[in-house]
Parts: C-alpha cells; sequence; structure tokens
C-alpha cells in the first residue's frame, strides 16, 4: 500500500491516487445514471492525449449507449458477460484500425519515414500502443468519476463482422476488448483480490 506522503512534491494528493488505482474496482452492477455525450467525449479528449510509439494513436472507440446497439452485440457475448453489460449505460468497443500508419503523416510530420516504419510493424505496433491507449480510457474515466468494467469474454469475430466489416468508414477496425461504464452501483462486489508484490514482479537495477 502507497504511503500518504509522497516523495515528489508534484505528486496527486492521496485522494486522487485512491480514486485513480487504491479505492477503483472493476464494476459489474450499474445505478441507472446516463452518461451524457458531452462526457465521452471528454473522456476521449483526455484519452488520446497519453503517449504511444511516434503518436501513431492506432486505437478506436465505438461507444454503445443505445438499446438497438446493445442488442446487436448481446449475441457475440459469453454468457456471463451478457447481464453487466447490457446493465451498463455505455459499453466501449476499443479497437484498433489496422491501416492506422496512413495517418503518420499528419500524426509524425517531422519524419518522412514514419508511416513505412509503422507499417513494417503494423501488427505489434497497433495492437500494443491501442492496448495502451485503452488504459488511459480507463484511468481517464475513473479520473471522471466514472466507473469501469474492463472485460474480455466476446467473439472478436462476431464483433468484427457485426459492427465494422460491412461498414466503409471502420472495415479496417479490429476490436481488442470491451470496456463497461457508468456509475458502480457496488452490488455484488467481492473483495480486492491479491497482487504480487514488488520483489515478485519488479526488480531494480
Amino acid at each position: 500500500m502507497l504511503d500518504t506522503q509522497y516523495e515528489n512534491a508534484n505528486a496527486l494528493d492521496k485522494a486522487a491516487i485512491d480514486q485513480l488505482f487504491l479505492n477503483a474496482r472493476t464494476h459489474t452492477a450499474w445505478t441507472e445514471r446516463k452518461i451524457s455525450e458531452d462526457t465521452l467525449r471528454e473522456l476521449y479528449d483526455l484519452t488520446r492525449m497519453g503517449p504511444t510509439s511516434m503518436n501513431n494513436s492506432p486505437a478506436r472507440f465505438l461507444f454503445l449507449t443505445s438499446a438497438d446497439s446493445k442488442a446487436r452485440l448481446k449475441p457475440h457475448l459469453s454468457v456471463g458477460n451478457v447481464d453487466k453489460t447490457m446493465a451498463a449505460p455505455v459499453t466501449v468497443i476499443v479497437a484498433w484500425d489496422r491501416e492506422f500508419y496512413e495517418r503518420m503523416p499528419e500524426l509524425f510530420p517531422h519524419s518522412e519515414a514514419a508511416r513505412d516504419i509503422m507499417k513494417a510493424g503494423a501488427e505489434v505496433n497497433g495492437f500494443r500502443n491501442g492496448t495502451l491507449q485503452a488504459a488511459y480510457l480507463i484511468l481517464g474515466a475513473r479520473a471522471l468519476g466514472l466507473d469501469t468494467g474492463p472485460m474480455s469474454g466476446f467473439s472478436i469475430e462476431g464483433v468484427d463482422r457485426e459492427f465494422f466489416a460491412n461498414d466503409p468508414e471502420r472495415s479496417n477496425w479490429t476490436t481488442n476488448f470491451l470496456v463497461n461504464l457508468g456509475y458502480g452501483s457496488g452490488e455484488n462486489q467481492k473483495p480486492r483480490l491479491p497482487r504480487l508484490s514488488f520483489d515478485e514482479a519488479a526488480a531494480i537495477l
């Protein structure tokens, strides 16, 4: 557990650390409180500011807010994920663009080689940096007072076929994982599971 006294004077205060990490939990039950479009846009604006390799920004986010869009997702969920996802105000399909490198001249304009570099390692760079951006999404949501429920347990092929394959603007997107967003009710919350200690998972050389 972190000490309440931090070595760096610019560190966030304990309340902020608690909100982002120590008290934050994965939620599976939700209140009926809605999330506005303005909040979702603010969330994306926070997420996009996190660093990625050469600013490649491969992540793409499809925010499902309507009953119709949730109904389209439902057949592709594993049984254990259906109820909590249908109850969540928003479910985010976190995807990445397999041709993200085409935006490199715009995103990294001071290198003419950026597009070719990223194209050569598109699978690794796209998946890695898209996952990194998804982590920013989760922390950004917590910073805005939202609760999150990231999850696997669904058919990537099914979600891609349902939401991306026949959409000309998104046909290059492929799903990574899902994140439910809302205001958690705290129901069905189990004790926090153990984490590995520093000495078990880290080292200083």
